[in-house]
């Protein structure tokens, strides 16, 4: 959550946040119109475009250089695009390619997937193990967990009545949260046993549709954003575990009796009456536009973002202990001509110290128009198969430096 990137019908541009009051605009892009998709590795200098023009093709750039890696094409249109320091995923509306992204070879092709016509999946930011998560059914909302690094099906895990709208792990990849098409309860799984954590229930008075789901680097807090003008920011504790002894009041009675009546309750209705509230909120001034919300800290401190479809981020403060209502310190626009071409330069230096560690331009040896031999729609790609290592030549990309990566937090 250190930089931001979107797409436009003219083109794309990548932002830096490392502070709350300047916006640094680190490269803009007018080569490809109509990108809908734009995924940068962390804050390397590669980015993933897609774009309206041919939406079957993936193009990989390396953009400070401003070369291309490689591009390839697929049976479909590409709904959605995740990668992390070892894995790239594409998905389509019925399979998902998985790629080495250390040299761009396709690994191991999901066919068959229920029809995802969002393109819903996540993928974990943690090397380590990688996880892919995405709809197993598209009537009910069962995920299907998938082990990125092993190439083998973890589980299955039972998370809603009704189809996913939304799915996301936390840093470390050991939780992941989800939403259903209704909105109204978010529920926590640990990873990869898939046993539920937490339930936190949005609203109850209508359903959302849930546009951005996202952790903290922490895993303290979870911030859920819909097409309504309320974002949610909830807080993953178990109270019952620090909570102090109540004094002897009538409101310390009650709450025992309370508690005490949950246990001869039907387990549906219990279970809705332990459900945890908001631990935050921020109120938009708009209302039925798509947003991304995301939980950062900017010098130093716990910042909500939120971007939303007219091209703005809003940046509200979070008190962490308090929560409550979150407060508006900045408004960007995103659209604007941003920095003039003097200033470019100065993109190129390495963040503020409380942003992920700079970006490497290491030399390439590949002409800028390569496309990456050995990509085909055989060679047992198409049967799901993992494909054998003579089959590609050898890749171009030169990641191995870590920093191109952000530190890793275990």
């Amino acid at each position: 959550c250190s930089s931001l990137a979107i797409g436009t019908t003219t083109g794309y541009k990548l932002f830096s946040l490392s502070s709350v009051e300047q916006l640094d605009q680190v490269h803009k892009s007018n080569e490809i119109p109509d990108v809908y998709i734009v995924e940068r590795l962390f804050s390397s200098s590669l980015v993933v475009v897609v774009s309206h023009a041919k939406p079957q093709q993936m193009n990989v750039y390396h953009f400070k250089k401003g070369t291309e890696i490689c591009n390839y094409s697929y049976s479909s249109n590409i709904l959605s695009i995740r990668l992390n320091r070892q894995r790239l995923v594409v998905c389509l509306e019925e399979s998902i390619y998985i790629h080495n992204i250390k040299d761009m070879k396709l690994l191991k092709t999901i066919l068959d997937t229920p029809p995802n016509t969002t393109g819903l999946c996540a993928l974990s930011i943690n090397h380590a193990n990688s996880y892919l998560a995405y709809p197993g059914s598209a009537t009910s909302g069962e995920i299907a967990l998938y082990d990125g690094n092993t190439l083998k099906t973890a589980c299955a895990i039972p998370a809603h009545d009704g189809p996913l709208a939304a799915l996301a792990f936390n840093s470390t990849g050991s939780k992941l949260a989800s939403a259903s098409e209704k909105g109204t309860v978010i529920r926590v799984f640990s990873i990869p046993g898939g046993q539920k954590l937490y339930e936190f229930r949005r609203g109850m008075k209508r359903y959302v549709n849930i546009s951005s789901l996202v952790f903290s680097m922490d895993s303290q807090f979870l911030c859920a954003s819909s097409n309504t003008e309320t974002v949610h920011i909830f807080k993953l504790e178990h109270l019952t575990d620090s909570r102090p002894e109540e004094p002897p009041t009538w409101s310390g009675y009650m709450g025992k009796m309370f508690q005490a009546a949950t246990n001869y309750l039907p387990a549906q209705v219990s279970g809705m009456m332990n459900q945890d509230r908001a631990f935050a909120t921020v109120r938009l001034n708009i209302s039925g536009q798509r947003n991304i919300c995301a939980l950062s800290t900017i010098q130093k401190l716990p910042r909500l973002l939120v971007t939303t479809s007219d091209g703005h981020l809003y940046i509200y403060n979070l008190d962490p202990q308090d929560g409550g209502e979150c407060v508006l310190i900045k408004k960007h626009s995103l659209l604007g001509s941003g920095k003039t071409e003097e200033n470019k330069e100065n993109d190129l230096q390495p963040p503020l110290p409380q942003s992920y560690a700079a970006t490497v331009a290491r030399q390439s040896t590949v002409p800028s128009t390569s496309t990456m031999p050995g990509y085909s729609e055989d060679g047992g790609a198409l049967r799901g198969e993992v494909i054998p290592e003579h089959e590609f030549a050898t890749g171009p990309v030169c990641l191995d430096d870590e920093n191109e990566f952000p530190p890793v937090s275990i």
